[in-house]
Formats: structure tokens, C-alpha cells, sequence
């Protein structure tokens, strides 16, 4: 079954003195969704981006803002985030002891819901959770830093998880973050994911270029030559 891949570049690897311009850049360039990465240095050990990041860039693009909590706890923010403008929350099950509870919150507040697989988390976690999310990422690195190297053995566990949404009936996205260029992209989608987060493979090169590095992706072809 062939489906659009949707592109969703990754705020962690744009000029963060510019990071207006830069989301509208991305979105003229054909950025399906704009992703945040909320990195709290407990849950994961870096520090990024919060709800007033979320709130800033809100009035500066039309499409989805998508965002990714690797913190924990979760629930006290989500109506923060939903206050914010972000129209996606994914979070990770590990963050709380009621992840279904959590989801249940999340559409409260009108927003989408996702749910993140790391590479050690087990499928089973998602399969419970099937008829509450609307996306299901699977990490292709563990969390925590950009420019890290993509976890082949995970394709298996991508494919597995689009058996899973295909058998449910759910209208559930298949989204993968880590790793991600032209050819992990090809890797990924031939899996079955139809969004891909990427960072360094969106960014590189200023905004003349992020068209281009976005159709690489879609196309999973790698780049030309210099």
C-alpha cells in the first residue's frame, strides 16, 4: 500500500537566533509538520525546548506543530502545551504510571495524541494504546541528542508496528525519529513509516537548500555530489 510520506524537520538542528524565520523557511519549503523536541535533562540528559518555544512560533507557521516530550512527568504540562498551540503531544509510557490516563488528557485538551517507543521499549506498550493514539513513533536512537547514528535493527521493529496499525483498522500515523537522511529515509518508509523527523538532513545547507533536502527525503535518494 503506497502512502505519502510526510516531513516533519526537527527545531533541534535549526539557528536557534533565527528560529522564526527558520519555521517559516521549512514551511515554504514544504514541511508537512514542524517538530519540537522538549528534552527536560531528567528524563533524557539534555535540556531543549518548552511551551514558550511552542507559543512563540505559533503565529509563524500555518502547518501542525508537533511535539515530542521526553520529560517526565508529562500530565502537568499538557494543558500548558495545549495553551501553547501545539496540535500533536507524543510522549513516551515510561514517563508516569497511567499512560492510557495520559492520553486520555491529551485529547481533553484537543490535541493529538502519540506515543514514543525508545529502541528497548517493547511493541506490546503501543498494542494496549491502540485505540486511544492517533501516532506512534519509534525511536531509531535513544533520546536525548541530535546527529546520532540510525539503529538498523530497528527497520524490523517499524515493520512490525505498521502490521500492527494495518491489523487495528486505526487511522494511526507511523512516525520515525533518529538518524534520519536519504537513505535511512528509504529504509524507514520501505518499513512502513509515512512520517519521518529529521534534523541535520532538513536543515543543512540554509534555506536555499531545505526544498531540496526535503524532496531527498521523500524520495529517500541521497545527495548530489559536490
Amino acid at each position: 500500500m503506497s502512502r505519502p510520506t510526510l516531513i516533519a524537520p526537527s527545531l533541534l538542528s535549526a539557528d536557534f537566533a533565527r528560529l522564526g524565520e527558520e519555521a517559516q523557511a521549512m514551511q515554504a519549503a514544504g514541511a508537512d509538520w514542524l517538530h519540537f523536541d522538549v528534552m527536560d535533562g531528567h528524563f533524557v540528559p539534555n535540556l531543549t525546548l518548552g511551551p514558550m518555544a511552542v507559543k512563540a512560533l505559533r503565529s509563524w507557521v500555518q502547518i501542525p506543530l508537533d511535539v515530542h516530550l521526553m520529560m517526565a512527568p508529562v500530565d502537568p504540562f499538557v494543558a500548558e502545551f495545549a495553551a501553547a498551540g501545539a496540535d500533536r503531544l507524543t510522549f513516551h509510557p515510561e514517563a508516569g504510571p497511567h499512560p492510557h490516563r495520559t492520553a486520555q488528557l491529551i485529547r481533553s485538551h484537543g490535541m493529538r495524541v502519540g506515543i514514543a517507543l525508545n529502541p528497548g521499549t517493547p511493541i506490546a506498550v503501543a498494542e494496549e494504546l491502540l485505540d486511544g493514539v492517533d501516532l506512534i513513533l519509534a525511536m531509531t536512537v535513544n533520546p536525548g541528542f541530535g546527529g546520532q547514528a540510525f539503529i538498523e535493527q530497528m527497520v524490523n521493529k517499524i515493520g512490525r508496528l505498521r502490521r500492527l496499525i494495518d491489523v487495528s483498522g486505526h487511522p494511526i500515523h507511523l512516525q520515525v525519529d533518529g538518524g534520519i537522511n536519504p537513505q535511512t529515509a528509504a529504509l524507514a518508509t520501505a518499513a512502513g513509516a509515512d512520517v519521518l523527523v529529521a534534523g541535520t538532513a532538513c536543515f543543512s545547507g540554509g534555506a536555499q537548500a531545505y526544498a531540496a533536502n526535503i524532496d531527498r527525503l521523500r524520495a529517500g535518494s541521497p545527495a548530489p555530489s559536490a
